[in-house]
């Protein structure tokens, strides 16, 4: 089990796709985090696959 840094209302970003943008954390149930991409749209992501870093608001 993966240790989960954020949480609802965090902004991250998938390092992997840049391209995806900013996203805000919807919802976290075990490893599966929901997040609302500004350039993809909601994702269901699973954490132990991808590791999403999350960014401060002044990143934004």
């Amino acid at each position: 089990m993966m240790l989960i840094d954020f949480e609802p209302g965090d902004y991250v970003i998938n390092p992997e796709k840049k391209d995806w943008g900013i996203g805000q954390v919807q919802s976290i149930i075990g490893s599966k985090v929901t997040v609302n991409f500004e350039n993809y749209g909601k994702r269901v992501i699973n954490i132990e696959n991808v590791k999403l870093e999350k960014i401060d608001n002044e990143r934004r």
